[in-house]
């Protein structure tokens, strides 16, 4: 990942997690009229990390971002941010949750827009905010209503980062913008975020621009979740081997096949790795894109869950929220 050396938080690959975690989730669950949404979603997300969540459409990451938020409230299991419970006034003080419909009031001008959230939040940095608005040559007395897509973006930008949360829910936030608009918005999201140590769970279709941006990874597919962890040290679990077909052979084995299907040149077997690679044939780590597709077109793919992205069981958090309740 691009900016994996400048932007680093508390989480440690396959080592044991350190710190108090940005979101915690244990036996996650909702149910709606039509079924399970998300079952028995366990998973740590590390403070600091800029993190993916990918899945299909209709695989649970928008349920899951409304339980993160307090908008919506669980069937069974539990979440906590920071430790505190969505809805909390300790997690909505250090939550900003921005949708793909921006919702802004179309008749405020941008300064009119920055001014309510210098209202509404008690830690809101108006430097931080105009200079992202300024940046994308937004001209501070215009109206809302006259913007562009790209411009309104920005503004919505500028309100969650003027926030100074300590994390940022985005959901598919710029999936209606042209590369250009997209990529110099990633580059001011990474930028913000590691200049405050802002945790970022991000949805997105993009996966081929998930890279650039992200070092954690949450995979979702039907209401499970499938991978979870830091990019790097998933990516290293992982290898494309260029032989013929899926079943054993001495070259695969003692490898388990996520999945068999090359494309453009590249090796066509994507495989956990399940100890070293003794053949001489091609070897090649996946691309984040190759790894996440492979997993999305293997629904019978065993999870992967890295152990910083593990949970204790249900009573150690009912423990902690019992100990925060007497001291304080």
């Amino acid at each position: 990942m691009d900016h994996a050396g400048t932007h680093h938080g508390s989480g440690t690959g396959f080592g044991p997690p350190v710190g108090e975690p940005a979101i915690e989730a244990q036996g996650l669950g909702k149910k709606y009229r039509r079924g399970w949404a998300l079952r028995d979603v366990s998973f740590r997300l590390p403070a600091g990390r800029v993190c993916g969540l990918v899945g299909p459409n209709g695989a649970g990451k928008s349920t899951l971002m409304g339980l993160a938020n307090n908008m919506i409230r669980p069937t069974t299991g539990a979440l906590r941010v920071f430790g505190a419970a969505p809805g909390s006034t300790q997690a909505v003080l250090r939550t900003a949750f921005l949708t793909q419909e921006k919702p802004l009031f179309r008749r405020f001008t941008v300064a009119e827009t920055l001014r309510l959230g210098h209202e509404f939040n008690p830690h809101w940095d108006q430097e931080v905010a105009e200079g992202i608005v300024h940046a994308g040559q937004v001209p501070m007395g215009a109206r809302i209503g006259t913007l562009s897509g790209g411009q309104r973006t920005r503004v919505a930008f500028a309100l969650a980062f003027g926030k100074r949360p300590d994390l940022l829910v985005l959901d598919e936030p710029m999936s209606d913008l042209d590369p250009l608009v997209r990529r110099e918005l990633m580059t001011t999201l990474t930028r913000e975020a590691a200049q405050h140590g802002t945790t970022v769970l991000v949805s997105s279709h993009m996966l081929a621009e998930l890279q650039h941006i992200c070092d954690y990874l949450l995979v979702i597919a039907n209401g499970g979740l499938r991978l979870a962890g830091e990019v790097n040290e998933l990516r290293a679990a992982h290898a494309l081997l260029d032989v013929a077909g899926s079943g054993p052979s001495p070259a695969v084995a003692p490898h388990h096949v996520i999945e068999a299907q090359g494309g453009e040149g590249r090796p066509g077997v994507l495989v956990r790795l399940g100890g070293p690679v003794e053949y001489g044939g091609r070897v090649e780590p996946p691309t984040l894109e190759e790894l996440l597709l492979g997993y999305l077109r293997s629904p019978d793919a065993p999870p992967l869950i890295a152990p910083s992205a593990r949970v204790g069981d249900i009573h150690d958090i009912i423990t902690r929220d019992r100990q925060k309740a007497v001291t304080a």
